[in-house]
């Protein structure tokens, strides 16, 4: 591989960039193609995209491209350490996600409670910030109550994370969007956020709950649109 190649692609992976390498098996030539940039003419469009939303790689027809797809490990960070999170969190493991659980409610926020996963007794105004929301993170929160929720949310939109699921009927809903709104939050954001959570599974206890969660997280980050044009 190219030197100037191999660097641009270890500057976009430490920098949470999605980029698909496309190496040339006659030639030998490797070009990159960053996340949201037009694909040049003569590369694989098609094989580049699907690259972007399974982060597989692939031999065109032709057998002269190789496609491969470098992205960042997709991050879950649950707002609220109750008996969905406890659930959840494993599951998402299992799926590849890297879970985060936030909740500033220290009874209930302990290492014994959340085994192997990482668990942060804080309000999420204060941590969210360091822990580097991107497009590659999801963000559901779970406690039901707005003085915990409200601002994960706001962050969550704020960094444009792929995925920002709320906990909650319709109706609890509505009040929300009309917090986030009158808050300054813009106009389209309360509008993308997935609630009530989960697939409509008819979930409904707890490990259920988790199940749709996961499930609808997993279709976002694997059915996002074209990430090349």
């Amino acid at each position: 591989m190219d030197a100037d190649v191999l660097h641009r692609l270890n500057e976009a992976r430490t920098a949470r960039r999605a980029v698909v390498l496309v190496k040339n098996l006659k030639t030998g030539k490797d070009s990159l193609v960053f996340e949201g940039e037009t694909v040049a003419d003569d590369l694989p469009g098609d094989l580049i995209g699907e690259a972007f939303r399974t982060g597989r790689g692939k031999l065109s027809e032709s057998e002269d491209l190789f496609v491969s797809a470098y992205l960042p490990p997709p991050k879950l960070i649950i707002i609220g350490a109750v008996h969905i999170s406890q659930a959840l969190a494993p599951m998402a493991t299992m799926a590849g996600l890297d879970p985060v659980i936030i909740d500033p409610r220290t009874a209930f926020a302990t290492p014994e409670r959340f085994p192997e996963t990482t668990v942060m007794a804080e309000w999420p105004q204060d941590c969210l910030p360091g822990l580097g929301l991107d497009a590659y993170t999801a963000v559901a929160t779970l406690t039901h109550d707005p003085k915990i929720d409200d601002p994960a949310l706001t962050v969550a939109l704020e960094a444009g994370c792929f995925y920002v699921g709320a906990l909650g009927s319709r109706k609890t809903h509505a009040r929300r969007i009309e917090r986030l709104t009158d808050a300054g939050v813009a106009a389209d954001g309360p509008s993308s956020i997935k609630a009530p959570i989960g697939l409509s599974i008819g979930a409904a206890t707890p490990s259920e709950i988790a199940v749709a969660v996961l499930a609808e997280i997993i279709a976002a980050l694997r059915q996002r649109p074209d990430a090349a044009a």
